[in-house]
């Protein structure tokens, strides 16, 4: 019998759009007035279930809303009204790395964003030679990340993020990380989660790896959830309208 991982219930988020640059209270206290604003729903009463240990997609055109939706599943931001509710443990993977301090070394980061990330000190440690070794940055562990190309940053701050243990994982566009071979490696992670039964909810642009490894998939447009339901299908009609 299955059960339900993340619950959506009519989701909505309304932000503010400010007709002026600076908007401090004292500086509308000065002008002797509010500020001027005008009212936008990025997600206007969105519903759907993902059940535990589906792989399930969220697609869109840009704007859509659908990061605005990742980030209220990964509690960045708050609806404005519904609820999301978990049965069990949460982890997001949107920005990679974003919790690195620059001037601490890779390892003194590894075991900082791992604590930021939910993970035990106890954790970090049995799995810190996993993640190094993933990363494929060992010579440099000790350095200062501020010294890190790019690459290494982001293959780092990767590493760390997928080794966390959630029962569900929130993940934006995570697989377009790194080069060529990093990507390929961190696809295959992504698999070894999805195997081990874990609940994955991505957004990604990416249409054919949504069809290939997501169960279900809901489609969002402007803010409205146009239809919920099996991978391809959904894919498939998404596509349909973007040719019209």
């Amino acid at each position: 019998m299955t059960h339900v991982a993340v619950s959506v219930d009519n989701v909505s988020k309304k932000f503010r759009l400010y007709h002026e640059r600076n908007q401090t209270l004292k500086s509308a206290v000065m002008r002797g007035r509010t500020s001027r604003h005008d009212e936008f729903w990025a997600l206007k009463d969105v519903t759907f279930d993902v059940e535990a240990g589906q792989t399930y997609g969220i697609i869109g055109s840009n704007g859509s809303g659908k990061s605005t939706l990742l980030k209220c599943l990964a509690k960045i931001y708050w609806p404005t009204s519904g609820t999301i509710t978990y049965n069990g443990k949460m982890a997001s993977l949107l920005e990679v790395g974003s919790g690195f301090h620059f001037e601490l070394s890779g390892r003194e980061n590894i075991f900082l964003n791992g604590s930021i990330l939910g993970m035990s000190k106890k954790e970090i440690t049995e799995k810190f030679d996993s993640i190094v070794e993933f990363s494929g940055v060992e010579k440099f562990i000790d350095q200062p990340v501020k010294n890190y190309s790019s690459g290494m940053y982001v293959r780092l701050g990767f590493s760390v993020a997928i080794h966390v243990d959630p029962d569900i994982l929130v993940v934006d566009e995570v697989l377009s990380v790194g080069d060529e071979e990093f990507q390929h490696k961190s696809f295959e992670k992504f698999l070894d989660l999805k195997r081990a039964g874990k609940t994955i909810i991505l957004v990604s642009h990416g249409l054919d790896v949504v069809a290939d490894i997501c169960d279900r998939v809901s489609w969002i447009e402007k803010g409205v959830l146009q239809t919920s339901g099996p991978a391809r299908d959904v894919v498939a009609a998404y596509r349909a309208s973007s040719s019209d």
